[in-house]
């Protein structure tokens, strides 16, 4: 696997996980490395679904564990309001 594969994977998995610091690293790595950014995007994207699959599956895991209505209040936002 070549260092523009890892940076893509690197980015993906940093997407999924929510980490800002580690998805700005490696968004100055795919610029270095001169990756495309369409790549790059596509890459996010795959990460973002991970992210979204597993919020998903563990929301589904509190309600069978807590009730139906754990985890309704405040929408599609976060606790920061984001």
């Amino acid at each position: 696997m070549d260092d523009q594969m890892k940076e893509l994977i690197a980015i993906g998995a940093s997407a999924a996980v929510n980490c800002h610091p580690c998805l700005q690293h490696h968004l100055a790595e795919c610029g270095r490395l001169g990756i495309d950014r369409a790549d790059v995007k596509a890459a996010v994207d795959v990460g973002m679904m991970v992210n979204r699959g597993a919020a998903a599956k563990t929301r589904d895991v509190v309600q069978s564990l807590l009730g139906p209505d754990v985890g309704q209040k405040g929408g599609e936002r976060g606790c920061c309001g984001t």
